[in-house]
């Protein structure tokens, strides 16, 4: 195998774990960021929603080596704990019917600076700190950017790996060739943003249970809790942007307080605390970029640069750390040979892309509004049960979250399909305290 000089644009979580495993594999990596070191600065509050860790992204980690040690800085989440309006207390619907499958609650910025820190041990990998993109000669395999002192830095590499996430600069290159390449590129955006807020710890501990991922789903907008290593959560509001029952609506304290006191009632103790972190975080933009092809001669978009989503289904780190072990295996199967490699791993990847966008896009109308469902919860117990009884049977969120050996597009198709079969069944058996699993299943995979 050839020992090519590759270059990665953008440091973070897939950029970082590319870096590492090319590295492992004797290669010499240089790897450009245009923000400041994050072990001299802090760049990540209040713009990021806490990340959930399955199964694929630590199958990923486990290449390099590094999922044990990530495991030390995670928190099982065991199921979504689901808060009514009226400040009833949650109630637990775990993930999945087997007390081994979990998720794990991890801050975006803790582990990217873990990743950063270990990949900083490799000697044939190079950090390049703030160092802005702002082109890419896609014919000479090079890019230029602005140092610190707005220097401009040209270099040039065997391979590039854009990995620059959502508003990548080396997807604008690409839309530049525009019908040479036929470059098909989108961005949907959904009318609804995030607000990140905050809980904090208590002397004696936790202000709730730590061990589920919390969701307030009102109408027409929810929020989220996902705890953190220092008892903390990290709350996620998720609200439109316009119109009623909007983020423009709340545009004094009083009107701030009455509408966490009219959906939050149970955090009543925290509402100056969050009312604080409402005006200190920014609100940002929720979308999904969609675009092909994703190579142009040596230079491939990686991650987000190729395919971000909404975070609704927690797979949007999970998702670009496979795509790393993706191509990984195809420099096996390929020998080392890029010119075989970058093709087939955008025709293999980009179909699970596409699925796992559709996915978190629906997830989005599922947790804010199905978790307040009667007949969805009634499926979600038959599922449960379902996998109690039959441990080879998986409900189409396991597919996703815990079958890391199943590719996205085949767990979207056969859990859609479970999906339907099941609603149909928990409407007929709604008020049914007694189910026969054995005939469910029979209907289900029939």
């Amino acid at each position: 195998m050839g020992k090519e000089s590759i270059m990665i644009i953008g440091a973070g979580l897939c950029g970082t774990l590319m870096a590492m495993r090319l590295s492992q594999r004797g290669y010499t990596v240089n790897v450009y960021e245009k923000r400041p070191d994050p072990r001299l600065s802090d760049y990540g509050s209040g713009r990021s929603i806490n990340l959930a860790l399955s199964d694929r992204g630590l199958a990923a980690l486990a290449m390099v080596g590094l999922a044990d040690e990530v495991r030390a800085d995670i928190i099982p989440m065991h199921g979504r704990m689901i808060h009514a309006s009226d400040g009833s207390k949650g109630q637990l619907y775990p993930y999945s019917g087997r007390s081994k499958d979990y998720i794990n609650s991890v801050s975006r910025s803790g582990l990217n600076l873990k990743l950063i820190e270990e990949a900083d041990k490799f000697p044939n990998i190079d950090f390049h700190f703030d160092h802005s993109c702002i082109n890419i000669d896609l014919d000479a395999t090079s890019a230029t950017f602005h140092d610190a002192t707005s220097t401009a830095v040209t270099t040039q590499a065997d391979v590039i790996f854009a990995t620059d996430g959502a508003g990548s600069v080396a997807r604008r290159m690409f839309e530049k060739r525009g019908n040479q390449i036929r470059f098909d590129n989108s961005v949907k955006y959904l009318d609804t943003g995030y607000k990140e807020l905050s809980l904090p710890s208590l002397p004696d501990g936790w202000a709730i249970n730590e061990n589920a991922l919390h969701i307030w789903p009102r109408e027409g907008f929810m929020m989220i809790a996902l705890p953190n290593l220092d008892k903390s959560f990290t709350l996620t509001l998720f609200i439109p942007f316009e119109g009623k029952g909007s983020i423009a609506e709340l545009d004094t304290d009083e009107k701030i307080i009455e509408f966490f006191k009219s959906n939050f009632p149970k955090l009543a103790p925290y509402y100056e605390h969050m009312l604080a972190d409402f005006h200190e975080n920014p609100t940002s933009s929720l979308g999904t970029v969609r675009c092909y092809p994703w190579l142009v001669n040596k230079t491939l978009l990686l991650g987000d640069s190729a395919h971000a989503i909404v975070p609704f289904y927690g797979q949007g780190m999970n998702c670009a750390f496979e795509d790393c072990k993706v191509l990984d295996e195809l420099i096996d199967e390929h020998d080392g040979d890029w010119s075989k490699i970058l093709p087939a791993y955008q025709v293999i990847r980009k179909p699970d892309a596409d699925a796992i966008a559709d996915l978190a896009e629906d997830n989005f109308y599922e947790m804010r509004d199905a978790t307040a469902d009667p007949v969805f919860n009634k499926k979600r117990k038959i599922e449960l049960a379902l996998e109690q009884q039959f441990p080879d049977y998986y409900s189409k969120y396991s597919l996703v979250t815990f079958r890391e050996d199943l590719p996205y597009h085949k767990a979207k198709a056969q859990g859609r399909e479970q999906d339907v079969k099941l609603m149909k069944i928990a409407a007929d058996m709604l008020k049914e305290d007694n189910v026969n699993l054995a005939e469910v299943l029979s209907a289900v995979r029939g």
